[in-house]
C-alpha cells in the first residue's frame, strides 16, 4: 500500500450486494479525478470482496469481523471482541493515512471503519441504496455528515437523493448496440429466447428449483436458451448443461463475473430483489421478473422491487408464488411489446443513477 493521505475510504462488504456498490463508488471517484491509489476499500476477510477486489485498481484491507445472526448462535459471542479489535486496527491505519472522508455502503464489515472515523473526527457519508435502510446504515447515519440515497422519502437524516452506485461497466451497457456481440460471446444464437437467472452471489435454492422445472417442461424447445447462475454452493446439484442441438440450450454456472454481458444479451432476467440487482435492471433496461427473498430483513427486497413494479418496469413475483414463474416467463416470451414497454420504463427510472450526484456529494463532504 502506498504512503500519504487517502482521498477516501470506501467500506462495507460480506456479500456482492455491498461490494459491487462499493466498487462503483470508488470508480465514480476515479472518474471525478481522484487517483485510484488514494482510495482504500475496507471489507471482511471472509467476504466475497476477497475475490472481487483483486481485479480492480484499488487497495484493499480485509478485517476479521462477523455479523450478528438474528437467531441464537454461538458466533454472536465473537461479534463484539472482533469489532473492537478491527476498530483499533482502523484507528491506527487512519492515523497513518488520514482519509478525507469515509464512505459506508452498510453491512457489518463497514462498522470498524465507521467507528474509527467517528473516533478521529473523519467525516462520514452513508450510501443507502435499499428502499429500507439496513441496521448498519441506520447506525452510521447518526454520525454521518450526509446520506446519499437511491429512493425519495428516505428515513435517514441529512439525506440527498443521488441515485445508487452502479459499476461503470454496467452503466456502459447499451442493449440495442451490444446484444449481437454479447450473444456471440456467450454462444447463444440470435433467434433463441434467452432467459438469464441469478439468485445473487450465494444463489437461491427456491429460484433454482422453479427454473429447473420450467426448463424440464421446455426440454425440446429449440428456440429457448437459459443461462443459470445457480450459486457455487448449488453447482454440484445443478442439472446437466445441454448444448441446444436437440432442444433447449441450458448452461448452469456457479458465479458470474460478466453480468454486463448478460444484461446486454438477455431477453428476460430472473432475479432476487437486492438493491444491486434492482438498480442494474433500471440502468440497463433489461426486462425482469424479480422474486424478493422472503427472509430479507424487514422485507426490504420487496420494497426495492415495488419501486420498479409500480412503474411497470419489472414483474414482482412473491416467493410464495414462485410456482407461477414458468407461466410468467411464457407470458413475457409471447409479449415482445410488453417487454419493450417494461424496458423503457426501467431505463427512465435508471436515469437518476447516471447523474454523478453521488460522487459530487462525497467530494463536498470531504472538502467541507
Amino acid at each position: 500500500m502506498s504512503d500519504g493521505p487517502l482521498d477516501a475510504v470506501v467500506t462495507g462488504g460480506g456479500t456482492a450486494g455491498h461490494v459491487l456498490p462499493a466498487i462503483a463508488i470508488a470508480e465514480a471517484l476515479v472518474a471525478a479525478g481522484h487517483p485510484a491509489e488514494r482510495i482504500l476499500y475496507v471489507g471482511a476477510e471472509r467476504g466475497i470482496e476477497t475475490r472481487l477486489l483483486p481485479a480492480t485498481p484499488f487497495a484493499a484491507e480485509y478485517l476479521d469481523v462477523v455479523g450478528v445472526q438474528r437467531r441464537l448462535d454461538r458466533s454472536n459471542l465473537s461479534f463484539g471482541p472482533k469489532l473492537w479489535r478491527a476498530r483499533a486496527r482502523m484507528i491506527e491505519r487512519f492515523r497513518d493515512r488520514r482519509p478525507r472522508v469515509v464512505v459506508s455502503v452498510g453491512g457489518y464489515a463497514s462498522l470498524p471503519a465507521v467507528l474509527a472515523a467517528r473516533r478521529l473526527r473523519v467525516p462520514i457519508v452513508v450510501v443507502s441504496y435499499d428502499r429500507r435502510p439496513g441496521r448498519a446504515s441506520q447506525l452510521a447515519a447518526r454520525w454521518a455528515a450526509a446520506c446519499a440515497v437511491a429512493f425519495p422519502g428516505s428515513p435517514l437524516p441529512r439525506a440527498t437523493l443521488t441515485g445508487a452506485p452502479v459499476r461503470a461497466d454496467v452503466l456502459a451497457v447499451d442493449r440495442d448496440r451490444d446484444r449481437v456481440a454479447a450473444r456471440r460471446e456467450l454462444g447463444v444464437d440470435d433467434d433463441r429466447f434467452l432467459v438469464v437467472v441469478t439468485g445473487g452471489s450465494q444463489g437461491s435454492g427456491v429460484l433454482n428449483a422453479a427454473i429447473r422445472d420450467w426448463v424440464d417442461e421446455h426440454a425440446d424447445d429449440r428456440g429457448l436458451a437459459v443461462r443459470h447462475v445457480v450459486g457455487e454452493r448449488f453447482l454440484t446439484e445443478a442439472a446437466a448443461p445441454t448444448d441446444g442441438s436437440g432442444g433447449v440450450r441450458y448452461e448452469p454456472v456457479g458465479f458470474e463475473h460478466r453480468m454486463p454481458l448478460l444484461y446486454a444479451a438477455a431477453d428476460v432476467l430472473v432475479g432476487r430483489g437486492g438493491a444491486s440487482t434492482v438498480h442494474e435492471v433500471a440502468v440497463t433496461g433489461v426486462p425482469a421478473v424479480l422474486v424478493p427473498w422472503a427472509g430479507a430483513a424487514e422485507d426490504h427486497q420487496t420494497a426495492n422491487v415495488e419501486w420498479l413494479a409500480e412503474a411497470g418496469a419489472a414483474r414482482l413475483l412473491p416467493e410464495s408464488a414462485v410456482g407461477d414463474l414458468g407461466r410468467v416467463l411464457d407470458e413475457l416470451r409471447a409479449d415482445p411489446a410488453g417487454r419493450a414497454a417494461m424496458s423503457a420504463a426501467a431505463r427512465e427510472l435508471g436515469m437518476v443513477h447516471r447523474s454523478g450526484a453521488l460522487a459530487a456529494l462525497v467530494e463536498s463532504v470531504a472538502l467541507a
